[in-house]
C-alpha cells in the first residue's frame, strides 16, 4: 500500500462510511404528526446550508457528511420548536441545521486551524442572531426609522461576531480562507485589529469581559462559558450579544477617527 492509500485509510478510519450516515434519520414512533410535518416541510434547507458551509470547509468534509449532519439537526428542531417564541420555524431550523453540521464536524477530531476559525466565526455569528431573532418577534420595532436603526445595530453585531470569532479562534495560518497566500502586511494587520479588540474587551463589565475571554481567548463554548459563571444558556447568549455590541460601537469609533 503506497503513501496515499496509507492516508486514504486514515482518514476512512477516523469516521464512519459517508453512504452509511447520509441518510435521513428515521422517523421516530414517538414523534407527532405536528414534528413529522415541519421536518419535511424544510427538508431543503439541509441541502442549502450544507452547500454554504462545505464551501468554507473545504475537503475537509463533504457535503455528504454535512447532509448527514443537518438531517439530525433539522429533526432536533422540529421537536424542539416553540411557536411562542415568535420566531418562524424555517429560521428557527437553518440555525439548528447548521449548529448539528457544526457540531458533527467538529466531533471528528482534529480540524486544520483554518477550518475551526471559519466554524467557530459562523457559530459566533449565529449564536448573536438567535437572540436577535427571539427578541425582534418578542419586541417588535414601532416605526421604519427604529426598524432601520436596530437592523442596522444587529447587522453590526453579527458581523463582528463573525469577525472577533473566526481571528480569535486560532493562529492564522499562512493562506486565507480561499487557499491564496496571506502577506506578511496581512498578518499585522490582524494581529492590530487583534490586539485592539483584546484592549475593548478588557474594558467591558466584569461579566462580560470574563465571558468573552473565557469563551475566545481560552476556547470554551459559549454555554461552557455562561456556566462557569453560573449563568444560564439563555442570560450568557444575552450578555455575549451585548459585549459584541460593544466590541462593534468601539471598533467602528475607532474606525471613524482614522
Amino acid at each position: 500500500m503506497g503513501a496515499k492509500d496509507d492516508k486514504t485509510a486514515s482518514v476512512s478510519s477516523a469516521r464512519p462510511a459517508t453512504a452509511a450516515r447520509a441518510r435521513a434519520p428515521a422517523a421516530h414512533a414517538g414523534d407527532s404528526p405536528e414534528v413529522l410535518a415541519r421536518f419535511h416541510a424544510e427538508i431543503d434547507l439541509v441541502d442549502i446550508t450544507a452547500r454554504q458551509l462545505v464551501r468554507r470547509v473545504g475537503r475537509t468534509v463533504t457535503r455528504e457528511d454535512l447532509v448527514s449532519f443537518g438531517h439530525e439537526g433539522l429533526l432536533q428542531a422540529a421537536r424542539s420548536f416553540d411557536p411562542s417564541r415568535g420566531v418562524p420555524f424555517r429560521r428557527w431550523a437553518n440555525m439548528r441545521i447548521k449548529r448539528a453540521m457544526i457540531d458533527g464536524v467538529r466531533r471528528w477530531g482534529a480540524l486544520p486551524r483554518r477550518v475551526y476559525r471559519q466554524l467557530h466565526g459562523v457559530e459566533a455569528g449565529d449564536r448573536v442572531l438567535e437572540l436577535y431573532d427571539e427578541e425582534d418577534a418578542a419586541n417588535p420595532a414601532s416605526t421604519a426609522e427604529a426598524a432601520d436603526d436596530r437592523l442596522s445595530t444587529y447587522l453590526a453585531g453579527i458581523a463582528t461576531a463573525i469577525a472577533v470569532g473566526t481571528m480569535m479562534a486560532a493562529p492564522r495560518e499562512n493562506v486565507d480562507a480561499d487557499g491564496q497566500e496571506v502577506t506578511p502586511e496581512d498578518l499585522l494587520a490582524e494581529a492590530e485589529t487583534v490586539a485592539r479588540v483584546k484592549e475593548v474587551v478588557a474594558r467591558l463589565p466584569e461579566q462580560e469581559r470574563t465571558l468573552v475571554e473565557r469563551h475566545y481567548f481560552a476556547g470554551q463554548t459559549l454555554d461552557e462559558a455562561a456556566a462557569s459563571l453560573g449563568l444560564s444558556k439563555s442570560w450568557g447568549s444575552r450578555l455575549h450579544a451585548r459585549a459584541i455590541e460593544s466590541i462593534a460601537r468601539e471598533m467602528r469609533t475607532a474606525g471613524e477617527s482614522h
